[in-house]
């Protein structure tokens, strides 16, 4: 069986094409915690992936550590399920705040 980000089933999970406008844009700063939750897992994964280029683009970083992006992928959808009226990148932005917290990193 195949689920859905959060464990919904096959027959429940949305494709994330069905979010897209119709030129095929997906709106990312408007995307919700449920709808993060409502797709398929792998829709998900590059999702996530996506916004994890698009932070560290605009933090001018030009690599990915494969494993601290998973931890921080589960980490949003751990918030998201908790908080599924919020956006995602509201969720990122709280996971990234905790993280750097945790790290002792101070933003300027």
């Amino acid at each position: 069986m195949i689920t859905g980000a959060f464990g919904a089933s096959a027959q429940t999970a949305t494709p994330l094409a069905s979010y897209a406008d119709a030129d095929g844009w997906i709106d990312v700063q408007a995307m919700t915690c449920a709808q993060l939750a409502g797709t398929y897992q792998e829709d998900a994964d590059m999702l996530t992936t996506w916004y994890s280029g698009w932070y560290n683009g605009l933090a001018k970083k030009h690599m990915i550590n494969v494993k601290r992006g998973k931890d921080l992928e589960h980490q949003v959808i751990v918030y998201c399920k908790a908080n599924p009226d919020k956006k995602v990148i509201q969720a990122i932005g709280v996971v990234l705040k905790d993280k750097r917290a945790e790290l002792g990193i101070k933003m300027k």
